[in-house]
C-alpha cells in the first residue's frame, strides 16, 4: 500500500500529526448490529498493521494505473504489483517507531509484463521505467486512528492530503520532467481487521487483514511529461504476510537475485531521509539518461542507527 511523502511511500498513513491514544467504546465494542466511528490508539494500528513483536511483517499490493486528464478519456496505462517489509518497535520511553523498505513494478497493462521501457502516448517518446524503489520509509508513531466499526470488524480510515516543496521543481535541468514547485498529492487508505484481534494484547499481529489504496498524484518524473496538465489514479488491494515465502513468486525471485536488502526491514531506525519516487529520480537521474534497467540492484544497507 507512504507513503510520507511519497507514494509511494505505502506508509505515509503515518506521518499525520497527532499524539492522543484512544481505545474503541465499550458501546462501539457490544453493539454488532450498528455501524460506528470511532478511533484506536498506536498499539492497536501496530497490531493491525504491522507488529509489536518487532518481527518482519509484509505487505503486497496489486491495481492499476490510470491517466487523468482533462477533457480527454482516461487511460489505464498500467498494472501495477509491489510490496513492503517493516518493523515496528518501541524505544525505552514507550515511544513506537516504524522502519520499512517497499518496491513497486509497473506492468504492461495486457501482458502484466515488468515494463523497463514505455512508450508515452502523448508525446510518443520512449522513456525508462523507474519503478519504486523507497528504501527506507520510516516514521514515528504516536496518534488517534479514526476507524469504522461493523458488527466484528473495525476498518482503518486514513486520507492523507499532501502538498509540500517538490525536490525537482528547483532544478532546470529536471524542467521537463517536474517542474511544478509543489509537489500535491492525496494516499488514501482503508484497511479491516477483526476488532477483537486488534484490541487483544495477546496478540502480536492481526491473522487477519485486507487492504485497499487510492492515490491521487502528478505525472511520474521518469515519464517526461513537464507542465502538461493531468494526474494519477493508482487504484490496489493489499494483503499482509508474516514470512517473506508468502509473497508472490515473481516478487521473490526479483529481491532475491536483485535487491536482497528488501527481504528484510532495516534493524533500526536509520539515519536517513524518506525515499520517494522524486528523490529516487533525482539520485539516480544519470543512470536514467544512460537508459539504465530500474529498480538500480541493491545487495546491502551499511548505513548507520539514528
Amino acid at each position: 500500500m507512504k507513503f510520507i511523502k511519497a507514494f509511494f511511500c505505502f506508509l505515509a498513513i503515518f506521518i499525520a500529526a497527532g499524539t492522543a491514544s484512544a481505545r474503541v467504546s465499550k458501546e462501539a465494542n457490544s453493539n454488532a448490529t450498528t455501524s460506528n466511528l470511532q478511533s484506536l490508539g498506536t498499539e492497536e494500528l501496530i497490531r493491525s498493521y504491522c507488529s509489536t513483536d518487532g518481527k518482519n511483517i509484509y505487505k503486497e499490493w496489486r491495481g492499476s494505473v490510470y491517466s487523468f486528464v482533462p477533457q480527454e478519456r482516461q487511460q489505464k496505462l498500467f498494472n501495477i504489483i509491489g510490496m513492503n517489509v517493516a518493523r515496528c518497535f518501541q524505544d525505552d520511553g514507550g515511544q513506537w517507531y516504524l522502519t520499512s523498505r517497499e518496491l513497486t513494478f509497473y506492468l504492461d497493462p495486457q501482458t502484466n509484463k515488468i515494463l523497463e521501457h514505455w512508450q508515452n502516448p502523448w508525446t510518443q517518446e520512449v522513456v525508462p521505467v523507474v519503478h519504486i524503489a523507497n528504501n527506507p520509509v520510516q516514521n514515528i508513531l504516536g496518534r488517534e486512528y479514526p476507524i469504522f466499526v461493523d458488527g466484528e470488524n473495525v476498518t482503518f480510515v486514513l486520507d492523507i492530503p499532501l502538498t509540500y516543496p517538490n525536490v525537482l521543481g528547483n532544478d532546470p535541468k529536471f524542467k521537463d520532467y517536474s517542474p511544478q514547485k509543489l509537489y500535491q498529492a492525496g494516499e488514501f487508505f482503508k484497511f479491516t481487521v477483526p476488532l477483537e484481534e486488534a484490541t487483544d494484547t495477546s496478540k502480536a499481529t492481526t491473522e487477519s487483514f485486507s487492504g485497499a489504496w487510492t492515490r491521487l498524484g502528478p505525472w511520474l518524473p521518469w515519464m517526461k511529461m513537464g507542465d502538461r496538465p493531468g494526474q494519477l489514479v493508482y487504484s490496489a488491494a493489499f494483503s499482509k504476510f508474516r514470512d517473506f515465502e508468502e509473497i508472490s513468486p515473481v516478487l521473490q525471485k526479483l529481491i532475491n537475485s536483485r535487491f536482497p536488502v528488501y527481504k528484510k526491514a532495516p534493524r533500526c531506525f536509520l539515519e536517513a531521509e524518506n525515499e520517494t519516487s522524486w528523490t529516487y529520480f533525482r539520485k539516480h537521474f544519470n543512470e536514467y539518461l544512460q537508459g539504465a534497467e530500474f529498480p538500480i540492484p541493491e545487495f546491502k544497507d551499511n548505513r548507520s542507527c539514528r
